[in-house]
């Protein structure tokens, strides 16, 4: 037996075996998914001695398609014939081949996002219209249109009714005509075109399903009805499909994937045979225990469990804060234990449903030195919306800041164009004036009478901005820039982009009334000085750092240690999941596919109140902990039925600013400004963790990562050094021992509540 086929095991060796007609293979988390689908091609090219040539294999990534080139290199001679490719690859080699049957060119341009959206502005200017709400709305739904392979005629028909649907329908059609007069395709016409290509012209369905005998595809879950449609015409000559996936990972229905497509597969191919792999390579008994026990809730799914011959590992931990910012602190206080043990940081992964939950533990991870990268996105005060929110701040702060005004001056749209901004500044130039002293001179300004009005409108929400600024602390000022500007309404819909933005906002609010509360006598200044200061980058380990990301970033990768955080009802599942069946059972698709991202380790985390929509509000546990409550030894959350209509969600707001007009609620504190006694350390098993088990029993265990201290030296007075805050002084202590916590004030950073247990703080 060849090399590669002895490296399978029982479950892989059968569907690569299995060469003539419709294959399917659930594949589980973990399984070798992708060793199969290379073994399959190996077997086919070396021992059934099909050309290299014939082999199609379908990716969805750049990364998985590279991967695969990489591996069948090492396996097979010839490979460079065979197209391993994403499907827009594939589509994209199919057009420029046979464009002139579609009606275009074949050295056509192909359109990002950015050059779409610009397109589709230009197409909605050209119909006539200048409303910013409806441009929001028209790009949402072409973008929907495309997606599911509709064209103008089609959408419209099947919208009828939708509030709209006429000037939809005419933008549409003017930006199908402007791709057209410009031979352009954007990322979905690579698809619509190739559909339509196989579907009507013979020849060529017949040219490529000829040559492709051998057709893989891998994550077969997350194909779309397009993507489906393509696949199945270049099957349709030969009848060997092979496709590998895993629904209970199918992750991406609000991108257009469509879990039946995996789920029917033996409907539209009759006669396939099917397999499952269910023997997990990556995690520990106890690990898959957690993820079995939250799957099988799902209805619609294929049966299946996971298995391993790996040992029984360590228990997964549940741990309930008070606060979000006592979750973080538990997440630093574990990783810093791990670290001292000899585990790196890189195996280390903090995971979350949304981006917004990011901020406490970037700001905790700083504090103690934890080297760590927020994977797939921006760090929280680099996200356009929070620095829009900063940017007004900056004008409040310093109206002399031109670039604060320019950035923030149609933020919302206001209607104050490109043009409108250069007279500002030209104007600003001539008169040695700030853009914000231009703005209060709109009546000097060349511009027509409607642009002064725009213009002396926003002048006067800045200066009413600025005379606030005088009178007002800076949580009372972030509410009052929200609700003046009803920044909101830019994100007003329910997209899961809309919900995260909002969601940052509202971090943002929390961000600001953190930095009140422990620093009472701070400024606006003193803010904006902290998050300049905060937000620098510092130099760190290329290599060795903690993931800090969403679940879906993630989907593919695996880590030691897992982290699995906010798991509160309307943050993980979404709110929109209580009334809807499918986005339930996607959500606890989700949260299977973060458990199954640990090997070794998994902690799962929640905090009982929350800062939410303008105030602190007390949380449910997660339904997903109640259904986990038997393996985790937690008691039972409310019942499921309690969920529903629970609280609100990050979708719920009723307009702009409205949260932000109510008295803002917050729990008993001490008056040394602490969340909460400091939470207790993470429990570890002893065998894994020598160092972390001295470590757990009286202070830092003895390693160049966790050197001893002498806590008693902490007293209020005293000056220490931190490496990224600089010298301060201790204002306050609390607690004792390996539970002392102090409130460190930092030179333009204000006060910042330490564990002394783990922050890298020197006496001076």
């Amino acid at each position: 037996m060849n090399g590669y086929l002895e490296k399978l095991n029982e479950e892989q060796i059968k569907p690569v075996l299995d060469t003539e007609g419709a294959v399917l293979v659930f594949a589980g988390a973990g399984s070798g998914k992708t060793r199969v689908l290379t073994s399959r091609i190996a077997y086919l090219v070396e021992e059934k001695g099909v050309m290299p040539s014939s082999v199609l294999a379908i990716t969805f990534t750049n990364k998985a398609a590279n991967e695969m080139k990489e591996r069948l290199a090492a396996m097979v001679a010839g490979n460079e014939s065979m197209w391993i490719c994403t499907i827009h690859s594939m589509c994209v080699r199919i057009l420029r081949k046979f464009a002139e049957k579609r009606g275009f060119n074949a050295n056509f341009s192909i359109y990002s996002e950015t050059e779409r959206a610009a397109a589709v502005k230009k197409a909605f200017a050209a119909c006539g219209y200048d409303d910013e709400k409806l441009l929001k709305n028209v790009k949402f739904h072409i973008a929907n249109a495309r997606m599911l392979g509709q064209d103008p005629e089609e959408y419209a028909a099947e919208n009828e009714t939708l509030k709209g649907i006429g000037e939809i329908t005419r933008v549409y059609k003017a930006y199908c005509e402007y791709l057209k007069r410009n031979n352009a395709l954007d990322f979905d016409d690579l698809l619509n075109e190739t559909r339509a290509l196989l579907a009507e012209e013979e020849e060529v369905r017949a040219y490529y399903g000829g040559r492709f005998r051998y057709i893989h595809v891998d994550e077969f879950q997350d194909t779309n009805r397009v993507q489906y449609e393509i696949i199945r015409l270049l099957a349709s000559v030969h009848g060997n499909l092979f496709a590998v996936g895993d629904d209970d990972q199918s992750i991406y229905g609000w991108r257009g994937a469509k879990i039946e497509n995996i789920l029917g597969f033996e409907k539209d191919f009759p006669g396939a045979k099917v397999y499952k792999l269910e023997r997990n390579y990556r995690s520990t008994k106890n690990i898959l225990n957690l993820a079995n026990a939250v799957i099988r809730n799902n209805g619609r799914r294929r049966s299946k469990a996971l298995w391993t011959e790996n040992g029984e590992g360590d228990k997964p931990q549940y741990f309930q804060a008070e606060t979000e910012t006592d979750e973080a602190l538990y997440v630093a206080r574990a990783i810093h234990a791990l670290a001292a043990a000899g585990e790196p940081y890189a195996g280390c992964a903090v995971l979350m449903r949304i981006n917004a939950l990011t901020r406490s533990y970037e700001q905790e991870f700083a504090k103690y030195g934890i080297p760590f990268r927020v994977f797939g996105g921006f760090r929280f005060y680099e996200r356009k919306e929070v620095k829009d929110l900063l940017a007004y701040l900056r004008i409040i702060n310093n109206p002399f800041d031109s670039e604060a005004v320019t950035r923030v001056v149609n933020v919302p749209k206001r209607g104050i164009g490109a043009r409108t901004v250069e007279v500002l500044e030209a104007y600003a130039r001539e008169n040695d004036l700030s853009v914000y002293d231009a703005l209060l001179d709109a009546d000097e300004l060349p511009l027509n009478a409607g642009s002064k009005a725009k213009v002396k409108a926003f002048g006067a929400l800045l200066k009413s901005l600025v005379i606030k600024g005088t009178q007002e602390s800076a949580n009372e000022l972030i509410r009052d820039v929200i609700g003046d500007t009803g920044i909101l309404a830019m994100y007003a819909d329910d997209s899961d982009e809309s919900i995260n933005k909002k969601a940052n906002i509202d971090e943002f609010v929390n961000s600001v009334d953190e930095f009140c509360r422990l620093n009472k006598t701070a400024t606006l200044a003193d803010f904006l000085n902290q998050v300049t200061l905060s937000s620098d980058t510092d130099e760190m380990d290329e290599s060795d750092y903690v993931t800090v990301a969403t679940i879906h970033s993630v989907k593919g990768l695996e880590f030691d240690n897992v982290f699995l955080v906010g798991l509160a009802e309307n943050i993980m599942p979404v709110s929109r999941a209580a009334y809807d069946d499918g986005e339930l059972e996607e959500e606890r698709r989700l949260m299977y596919v973060a458990i199954t991202r640990a090997r070794k380790r998994l902690w799962l985390t929640r905090s009982r109140s929350r800062y939410l929509y303008g105030e602190r509000s007390m949380t449910l546990p997660s339904r997903f902990i109640g259904e986990l409550s038997k393996e985790l030894g937690v008691e039972e959350p409310p019942a499921r039925a309690s969920y529903r209509g629970y609280g609100k969600s990050y979708g719920g707001y009723t307009g702009a600013g409205a949260a932000y007009k109510r008295p803002f609620a917050r729990p008993q504190r001490s008056e040394d400004g602490y969340y909460s006694d400091l939470p207790p350390e993470p429990p570890r098993a002893a065998s894994a963790f020598s160092a972390a088990a001295a470590y757990r029993a009286g202070g830092a265990a003895s390693s160049p990562s966790a050197p001893s201290k002498d806590f008693s030296a902490f007293r209020a007075g005293v000056r220490v050094r931190h490496p990224k805050f600089g010298e301060g002084v201790i204002v306050s202590v609390r607690g004792s021992g390996k539970d002392m916590a102090v409130n460190v004030s930092f030179p333009g950073f204000g006060i910042k509540q330490l564990s002394v247990l783990i922050a890298p703080l020197q006496i001076l």
